[in-house]
């Protein structure tokens, strides 16, 4: 009888032992986000990136867990290792760079202007205006840097999109500057909002991973191929609507950005 249990036990174990343990790929996104990332009724993530994450965890044959952190705190956890990847419509900067690693862009993008539907229609309109923008975003480095030349006056800064849309549609500050398409889609669900101006600043979106990652090539390597099969286009139709541009970095094979 012993020798039966123990030969079943060594038999486990050769077994246990030839099998091929998926890896994980542990991924930060802003849950209120759409339509990059948001949840849907039932605590799922959904949206544009959510579905590039999932196809390039798919091609390199890993499990995929998402967890719901703060846009402010994606930059720390890719900085500690915590998460293996980032997604939240995050733009590659220089400084960025500097701390961070990103795959090829896949998203061509611009800031906007955001106020009350009676509220001011151009950025020349205001001098000596409180202005609001998301926590470490592209929108609140643009407002600081833009301060002197426009005259604006006092700046919030907000952990979440949300909040800072509702303050400008119950008028405690006057005009926020976030990503155009979130602003658009947030319109369309919310009262009271406009986009008063568009902001052209060459922005353009991508995965964020820790500097180093030993993932960051096999990443890059899966938006090449979605861009190159039209998975990425198919995409882009599904959740923005319309055909990407022929010259856009939604089908354009590109390099991985460098510091």
């Amino acid at each position: 009888m012993r020798k039966t249990i123990l030969a079943a036990v060594a038999a486990v174990t050769a077994s246990l032992a030839g099998t091929a343990w998926a890896e994980t790929l542990q991924v930060g996104a802003y849950p209120s986000n759409p339509p990059w990332e948001f949840k849907n009724e039932q605590s799922e993530f959904e949206g544009f990136e959510v579905e590039v994450i999932r196809e390039v965890a798919k091609r390199n044959g890993w499990e995929l867990e998402i967890q719901d952190l703060g846009f402010q705190a994606l930059f720390a956890a890719t900085s500690s290792g915590r998460i293996d990847a980032a997604i939240s419509s995050i733009t590659i900067t220089p400084e960025r760079l500097q701390n961070q690693a990103f795959t090829q862009p896949y998203y061509d993008a611009a800031l906007v202007m955001v106020t009350s539907t009676d509220g001011p229609d151009a950025l020349a309109e205001l001098e000596g205006a409180t202005l609001g923008g998301l926590a470490s975003s592209t929108g609140e480095t643009w407002i600081q840097e833009n301060t002197a030349e426009y005259g604006f006056g006092d700046y919030k800064s907000y952990p979440a999109q949300q909040n800072l849309l509702l303050d400008i549609v119950n008028g405690r500050v006057t005009a926020g500057v976030s990503d155009y398409l979130g602003v658009a889609f947030a319109a369309e669900q919310m009262q009271g909002l406009k986009i008063a101006e568009r902001i052209r600043t060459g922005e353009q979106y991508a995965i964020m991973l820790p500097k180093g990652s030993d993932k960051l090539q096999a990443v890059n390597d899966a938006i090449s191929a979605m861009k190159e099969d039209g998975t990425m286009a198919a995409l882009y139709e599904k959740w923005i609507g319309g055909t990407p541009p022929a010259d856009s970095s939604t089908v354009t094979v590109m390099d991985i950005p460098k510091p």
